[in-house]
């Protein structure tokens, strides 16, 4: 038994790689390049060398087999009490990569020195003979009760339709941080593996937080690339060659290769707002400023009412238009009103207030009532009557010309979408704000402003 164990032992100190050929060697397969770029760094994470890693790869590379099969199995082995917490997109597919992990154990529990437990054995939750536990759950699901030393997202993500939206976007981003993240053990791992979709999809979102080892492995090489291939070279070409790819990519269109085969994905230009155009700035130099607001003309009810803007838009010394600055809220009209003044107190005189004016008298009255409200301030109060695509070409044109940037900040997401979506979106709040901003900012008014950099609310 002693000599059994010491083998035992010996196969899983010689690492992720030997596991992953003892299995494949039956199915006649051998590890390519890529998958075993991608066992180095889930041995990393095994090894807690690092603690979030992300694996972006096209489909058809292999990344669920081994990151989601072959290291899980692996790693109840070398952390034998060890919690595992799978989600994918679906309940179904969770299981299903569950009931692989499952089997893998099973058919190899001498080389790996565990086995499930046969009283608790199901494909989406089962326990290990030395104190692991697996658990599979689909996407949005509760993970009530459960904690997890390592946590594995696979294929969050089903379709573009998952994607299209910033709502379904934030719904999985708010279960990820509310739901899976707080069921993490202290020092616990994160493993995202997916296909890149959107610019402000899961992975997009991670990235911009930072604090994750990102490997990125295109269908095609870039420069620079990880594996060391020249670029043009094909990632896997004993499964896909060049010229299939370069196939697919003809059918695709160069957007949706560029997400899915690349792991680049692209905003694409809208009708009116080519917001490809638009750069994102660390630093925002001091210019003369206006806080334009749309405000939202009913309480915030349904499941996705209007939003109340307040867009601050500021003119650099050089020429530059340079967003800093976007309050976006759902509240009811005391709230509001709360808002912009709470707002204007932060941004401080210098920056002028723009103040839309609905020819209604419900509109009159509430420009009339803030306007009390802001005594003191520079308040410019503007009536609407041109069509919203009119008022937005001014500045529209400015975006084409690449001379808008946008200061870096957790509201950009949802600012571009809106913009490349206009005016096909179901929203235009921040475009009606930009567009009011942008039109005072240019009729030659506007004080002066003599703020070096200006503190932001917390939205």
């Amino acid at each position: 038994m002693r000599g059994e164990a010491a083998e035992t032992g010996s196969r899983l100190e010689s690492g992720l790689a030997r596991w992953a050929e003892h299995v494949t060697a039956a199915w006649e397969f051998t590890p390519a390049r890529h998958h075993r770029a991608m066992m180095e760094a889930l041995e990393r994470l095994e090894r807690d060398e690092i603690r979030r890693l992300m694996l972006l790869l096209p489909p058809g590379a292999a990344k669920s087999t081994y990151a989601t099969q072959l290291f899980p199995a692996w790693y109840l082995a070398r952390q034998p009490r060890s919690s595992v917490i799978t989600a994918c997109h679906t309940a179904a597919l969770a299981q299903h990569f569950g009931r692989g992990v499952r089997g893998m154990i099973r058919d190899h529990a001498e080389f790996l020195g565990i086995d499930v437990r046969s009283d608790a054995r199901a494909a989406g939750k089962f326990l290990t003979d030395h104190g692991g536990d697996y658990f599979a759950i689909g996407v949005g699901g509760a993970v009530t009760g459960r904690r997890a030393d390592l946590a594995i997202i696979d294929d969050p993500i089903k379709s573009f339709r998952d994607t299209d939206t910033l709502y379904r976007r934030d719904r999985l981003w708010d279960w990820f941080r509310s739901e899976l993240v707080t069921r993490l053990k202290p020092r616990a791992r994160m493993l995202l593996v997916m296909t890149r979709w959107h610019v402000d999809d899961l992975a997009g979102r991670l990235i911009e937080n930072g604090g994750w080892e990102v490997l990125r492995l295109p269908a095609l090489a870039e420069a620079e690339d990880p594996l060391g291939r020249q670029p043009g070279e094909p990632l896997w070409p004993e499964w896909e060659s060049r010229d299939e790819l370069l196939q697919k990519q003809e059918v695709l269109g160069e957007r949706t290769f560029a997400a899915m085969f690349q792991q680049s994905p692209r905003r694409e230009a809208g009708a009116l707002f080519d917001v490809r155009k638009i750069s994102v700035l660390d630093e925002v130099p001091p210019g003369v400023a206006v806080r334009a607001w749309d405000l939202a003309s009913t309480v915030a009810s349904g499941t996705n009412p209007d939003w109340t803007v307040g867009l601050r838009l500021q003119r650099s010394p050089n020429g530059q238009f340079v967003v800093d600055d976007v309050i976006r809220i759902r509240c009811g009209p005391h709230e509001v009103g709360d808002r912009v003044i709470a707002a204007a107190r932060c941004d401080g005189q210098d920056v002028t207030i723009g103040l839309p004016q609905d020819p209604g008298q419900a509109g009159k009255y509430q420009t009339v009532v803030l306007g009390k409200e802001l005594a003191g301030f520079i308040v410019k109060s503007v009536t609407d009557r041109d069509s919203k695509g009119i008022r937005a070409g001014p500045v529209a044109s400015q975006v084409g010309l690449g001379n808008l940037g946008i200061r870096r900040a957790a509201w950009n997401a949802a600012f571009l979408d809106e913009l490349g979506l206009f005016p096909n979106g179901t929203k235009d709040d921040q475009v009606d704000a930009l567009s009011l901003a942008f039109n005072l900012l240019t009729a030659g008014n506007v004080t002066p402003a003599r703020f070096l950099s200006m503190p932001f609310l917390a939205r």
